[in-house]
């Protein structure tokens, strides 16, 4: 798959102002966002690519703060090359080791996991995807069935299976992501992990002790109503790919389908939020 990448310069901007226009662009299809020295970056799929309706999004903000972009298209090639520079080892609360294959293991961490990210999203340096690790390492995961939704490398899903899952399902709508999931899963020698290709309607019918959706504020609103469904009474949600100020929304939906908020974590403006059937 294809991507676009709109490179933001802003001006005489408050912090907030960046978050809006990420959170606008994160509605149309915009699923990653980096921290640059003038600004951030955003990414698309191709697919979903609309220069006109990019511009008429943010054409609201034109009047209340200065900013640029520039899109420049990016072939699976390319990005593939942007991955492999770009990706360094990572380090998680001194228990999990994030790397290549083309990096050295260390042997002091308890958890290392080696992605080979490919165009897939989710190596860990996301900040949404530090607070979901952050939540497993925190949570009793032994003999648990777990399903990680939209899962990108499946990263989360291979750390609960270190951890002692049970059996885990990894599910992710992109043809690219599902079969970095299955080849990262074998990298790390984990057999327990199934990877399917699709949405919510993929989800099998299984009573899940812990769920893992690590997506975006629209898409989790549409699919909690099926995490409910599938979750074990006194069962774990973990949601992510969100900002603090949609925190309220989610919760009230999830209140819906008898899922009650517990606590949450922040990074950088990006939350994770545990709740509890």
């Amino acid at each position: 798959m294809n991507y676009y990448e709109l490179k933001f310069e802003l001006k005489d901007a408050e912090e907030f102002h960046q978050d809006l226009l990420i959170g606008e662009l994160a509605e149309i299809g915009f699923d990653t966002f980096e921290e640059s020295e003038k600004g951030f970056n955003a990414f698309v799929a191709e697919t979903a690519y609309n220069a006109k309706l990019i511009a008429d999004t943010l054409a609201t903000y034109k009047d209340m703060f200065t900013f640029s972009y520039e899109s420049v298209f990016i072939p699976q090639k390319n990005w593939n090359e942007v991955w492999e520079s770009n990706f360094e080892p990572l380090e998680i609360k001194d228990q999990v080791y994030v790397r290549a294959t083309f990096h050295e293991p260390k042997q002091a961490f308890p958890y290392e996991i080696v992605i080979d990210p490919k165009m897939a999203f989710g190596t860990g340096h996301h900040q949404t995807t530090t607070l979901m690790m952050e939540w497993l390492l925190e949570t009793e995961v032994e003999g648990k069935n777990v399903l990680d939704m939209g899962c990108g490398t499946a990263i989360l899903g291979i750390l609960a299976s270190k951890q002692g899952a049970k059996a885990v399902d990894a599910i992710d709508y992109d043809d690219v992501c599902y079969l970095s999931a299955k080849e990262n899963a074998e990298l790390n020698d984990i057999n327990n992990v199934s990877v399917f290709c699709g949405s919510k309607e993929a989800i099998p019918n299984t009573a899940y002790d812990i769920i893992l959706a690590n997506i975006n504020r629209n898409i989790l609103l549409d699919q909690i109503e099926r995490y409910a469904e599938v979750l074990k009474s006194d069962g774990l949600l973990f949601l992510s790919g969100f900002y603090e100020s949609d925190i309220e929304i989610l919760v009230d939906e999830a209140k819906k389908y008898k899922l009650q908020y517990v606590s949450h974590k922040k990074l950088n403006d990006w939350v994770a939020v545990k709740l509890r059937k």
